[in-house]
């Protein structure tokens, strides 16, 4: 309800094509075809290359008209280093078109390569002193995970070694052209990885629901990754090879990442980063773990849109109501951490408690994010929450 108000919807963000499916992956043949290009990069990282997944996609493209090179250096989450090496590595070699293939960073640094490939110096653009206004170099990404969101986001998210922070590139050109979202391609994700990126992809979901930007088109997006993401996450951690789980929380993602592409994400995302770029935690395992304790915080400014999250995701009983509804959320999302067996507390996670002000401080200059969320966070409450975190204080 608008209450009578008149409503602009423009600039809704998403890949030109996305290709979603069983099976879909025997779509890129064809779908490369129509881009019309020669010379193509293939972005991955070791563990996909292990699997035999980057020398099938070879065989599925390879024709004698097409030069493909491959680049699968990537180990653990991307950096700054790994993007210049990249690009050092095709500088002037006339790539037309670059396919990520893998998880979340694999896709980033496909999505930055093929952002800057035809620049001269990207230093400005990894800096920030440009925007990335154009991209020449078309672009195509196939997740291997259910969770990131990435191949529908205009965002790519970088380790800033000289800072120690992770810093994110935003640009409506690093949307792919084509997105190819094959849920066979995650039956044989570990349940770890399964368990994390599926709760980033919630994370995702129920940010961008609560976000000051959110519409009441990007909630669409995000209410169906909400309904979907309780029924399904547990079966595709225990029970991988469960084809309808899997299919699902491919969805959860897209879904997700959709809505956070219009919307935007909030305080969960901004403590999230220093964990990463201090510590080097895992993006997915951060957010999992940052759940319960950020929005034991703001969860009181949103009691209302609780009580409706609740209800979307079936969690909702007769005794729950405004008063007690942040209490009931808050275990679930503890009780969610134990089932997926992720870590709980940042003490797991050998965080050192002296830390946690360095950290807060960081994190408080994260406005893009903090400015998202309907609560205003300073740096002594996130310190509280990065407390709460060390010493698994729910109450």
């Amino acid at each position: 309800m608008n209450n009578g108000l008149s409503v602009e919807v423009k600039d809704f963000k998403s890949p030109k094509c996305i290709r979603f499916g069983y099976d879909s992956l025997q779509s890129v043949k064809g779908l490369l075809n129509e881009l019309n290009v020669s010379k193509v990069l293939i972005i991955s990282d070791k563990g996909i290359e292990k699997t035999g997944l980057v020398s099938q996609l070879v065989s599925l493209i390879a024709d004698e008209s097409l030069q493909i090179t491959t680049f699968t250096d990537i180990v653990g989450e991307p950096t700054f280093g790994l993007v210049n090496a990249v690009y050092d590595s095709i500088k002037n070699k006339g790539i037309e078109a670059v396919i990520g293939i893998g998880g979340g960073s694999s896709l980033d640094v496909a999505k930055i390569t093929a952002a800057l490939a035809d620049k001269e110096d990207i230093q400005p653009y990894l800096s920030s002193e440009k925007i990335i206004e154009a991209r020449a170099v078309k672009s195509i990404l196939i997740p291997t995970t259910s969770g990131t969101g990435s191949e529908v986001t205009m965002n790519a998210i970088f380790g800033d070694e000289v800072q120690q922070v992770k810093r994110g590139i935003i640009s409506d050109v690093l949307l792919p052209d084509i997105a190819i979202i094959d849920p066979n391609l995650t039956l044989t994700c570990p349940p770890r990885v399964t368990a994390a990126s599926g709760v980033d992809a919630f994370t995702h979901a129920i940010e961008s629901y609560l976000a000051k930007r959110a519409t009441m088109l990007t909630k669409i997006y995000a209410e169906k990754a909400m309904a979907l993401f309780p029924k399904n996450i547990k079966k595709a951690v225990h029970d991988g090879e469960n084809k309808i789980a899997r299919e699902n929380m491919s969805w959860v993602s897209l879904l997700g990442g959709v809505s956070l592409a219009n919307a935007g994400v909030g305080a969960i995302h901004a403590l999230a980063y220093p964990l990463g770029g201090y510590y080097h935690i895992e993006h997915g395992v951060a957010n999992a773990l940052l759940l319960p304790y950020v929005f034991k915080m703001i969860g009181k400014a949103n009691t209302e849109e609780l009580l409706e999250v609740m209800k979307i995701m079936d969690l909702y009983e007769e005794d729950i109501n405004s008063s007690n509804v942040v209490e009931h959320f808050v275990a679930y999302l503890f009780k969610l951490l134990e089932d997926l067996n992720l870590p709980s507390t940042l003490k797991e996670l050998n965080v050192k408690f002296e830390d946690l002000e360095m950290m807060a401080t960081a994190a408080s200059q994260i406005h893009r994010l903090l400015d998202n969320t309907p609560y205003k966070l300073t740096e002594d409450s996130i310190k509280k929450i990065y407390e709460d975190a060390y010493y698994g204080n729910i109450k």
